[in-house]
């Protein structure tokens, strides 16, 4: 029985080295994978899926999943899930209850305001299962909370999605997020 998992992690916590890890992993046995990812997130290249780490793989966009054969497919992989809608989180339940295909979708689980993002509020009410990917904050605790960086200080006023890598946003525990302190 194919389920819906969501694996989600602070920034910084290999979170799309792990999504295309598995897809590795589930090719070498032969079987087909599709590498998914919202269109909006471009900054490695429109169809490029691509860790800090240096791992790299070509996806499709999660707008053209619902006009695929997705029963081809051994398994999903959504990479940067907290962009879904909730009706493209519904679309991925229809893929794995009705036609019986695993999804493993990877994300944030909150912004820099520590709210929720659409698509990970509903993976989170809808998956099978959850899992976090865990990093760790400069003090050594473990990191849950995203803080935006800019001019060296924690903001916490502004849009919801800005794209960005380590250099505008930094993985904290809760009480250094509070706090704003970005280390020593």
């Amino acid at each position: 029985m194919a389920k819906l998992y969501y694996r989600y992690g602070a920034m910084g916590s290999s979170k799309t080295a792990n999504a295309i890890m598995v897809q590795y992993n589930y090719m070498e046995r032969g079987q087909k994978v599709l590498m998914v990812k919202p269109a909006m997130e471009n900054r490695d290249g429109a169809r490029t899926v691509k860790s800090r780490s240096g791992l790299q793989t070509e996806c499709i966009f999660i707008e053209e999943l619902a006009d695929m054969d997705v029963k081809q497919y051994d398994c999903v992989i959504i990479d940067e899930a907290q962009f879904l809608t909730k009706d493209q989180v519904r679309l991925l339940v229809k893929i794995v209850d009705e036609m019986n295909v695993p999804v493993i979708a990877y994300g944030l689980r909150t912004d820099f305001q520590n709210n929720f993002f659409e698509g990970s509020k509903w993976l989170m009410a809808w998956a099978d299962t959850i899992e976090e990917i865990k990093t760790i904050c400069w003090c050594g605790k473990k990191a849950i909370c995203n803080a935006r960086v800019v001019d060296g200080k924690v903001v916490t006023e502004g849009d919801q999605i800005l794209l960005g890598g380590s250099s505008q946003y930094v993985s904290l525990c809760r009480k250094h997020f509070i706090a704003g302190k970005l280390g020593e």
